[in-house]
């Protein structure tokens, strides 16, 4: 009997040494993971430093990356505005010369126009002059006697140079100067000059008439 209530005290003591060894245990599993949470706690906070430190770095590279950008947002406005004012200029210098060149065609043709305009002023004073003295001798033969012998200056022959032509556009200095040698080659009298140069009218000059 005896036996057996040493053998169970003996249960009873290894028993509560196990317990005990089992807390024991527990005190230090629970200690091993509040220093686990610590750990969490530090490498958490070390984190979010690390994470705000990036974050701080990013922030400032995008402020850069915008000064950068603005920077050359800036310059390749300048150099636009550089070329355009460029081609401004050269644009404005070519239209200056145009408009200088058109004044001086202008002016020549208004020359030319003025020449043009005494040119057939002379020529309608001449044949002016013509015709009056053609109508003239028209009107003295009108009243010429029918006993009359006829006139010799209406006795020519045909022409052996063909007559010219004026009409106002060629040079009424050459055209005389032609006339003249052809008048005098197939030896006009004044009378028929004067029929020969009412001939050879033509377009504007005889528009005179």
């Amino acid at each position: 009997m005896d036996e057996k209530f040493e053998m169970l005290l003996a249960m009873m003591k290894e028993m509560k040494a196990g317990q005990e060894e089992m807390k024991a245990g527990q005190e230090e599993m629970k200690a091993g993971q509040e220093e686990m949470k610590a750990g969490q706690e530090e490498m958490k906070a070390g984190l979010e430093k690390k994470m705000e430190a990036g974050q701080e770095r990013m922030d400032q590279v995008q402020e850069e990356m915008k000064d950068l950008i603005r920077a050359g947002k800036e310059k390749m406005r300048t150099h636009v505005e550089s070329q355009v004012k460029g081609i401004k200029d050269h644009v404005d210098g070519c239209v200056g010369r145009m408009e200088e060149e058109i004044q001086d065609v202008k002016g020549k043709i208004e020359e030319v126009q003025g020449e043009v305009h005494m040119k057939i002023e002379e020529v309608k004073s001449e044949v002016q002059e013509k015709m009056s003295d053609l109508e003239r001798r028209l009107s003295d033969l009108e009243t010429r006697p029918n006993n009359v012998p006829a006139n010799p200056e209406l006795m020519y022959s045909r022409p052996t140079v063909k007559p010219l032509t004026f009409d106002g556009l060629t040079s009424w200095t050459v055209f005389k100067t032609q006339f003249n040698v052809v008048s005098s080659t197939n030896g006009w009298t004044d009378f028929v000059k004067a029929s020969q140069l009412v001939a050879s009218l033509r377009g504007s000059a005889a528009e005179v008439l």
